[in-house]
């Protein structure tokens, strides 16, 4: 199935999402359901350790279809939100804050280089055909 027509969905729905991080890129963060589409509008990282820094990953596995715009085929490529970036002790960063789109079929995984010092916040919407 192909995405959703934006212009014409049924529904929108706001929804926003927390994760603790752990060491193991964890590929149940999001997987977009058949007939979504999902719009991320704002991702941030927040590191709750008080002293030490720790690193964040966050990679988006698309779905193997043929690209609406360029005709070409994507197969199951991955691609780095942010790769191994350090967030300092008790500070939030903001790793996007302009839309991504993720199709069905796409999975959005993230890990952090200490488990427990990682929370990754997500606010998206969801368009439904």
């Amino acid at each position: 199935m192909a995405a959703p027509n934006i212009v014409n969905v049924a529904t929108i729905n706001g929804e926003s999402q927390g994760f603790e991080l752990s060491t193991t890129l964890d590929a149940s963060l999001m997987l977009v359901q058949t007939g979504k589409l999902v719009k991320i509008n704002r991702m941030t990282v927040a590191n709750i350790d008080g002293s030490s820094a720790a690193d964040v990953t966050v990679q988006v596995t698309k779905a193997t279809r043929t690209s609406a715009a360029t005709g070409g085929s994507i197969s199951g490529a991955t691609f780095k939100i942010a790769s191994t970036v350090s967030v300092p002790a008790d500070a939030v960063l903001v790793l996007s804050d302009t839309p991504i789109y993720l199709e069905e079929g796409d999975t959005l995984k993230g890990g952090a280089s200490a488990s427990g010092d990682l929370t990754l916040f997500i606010s998206y919407d969801v368009l439904d055909d």
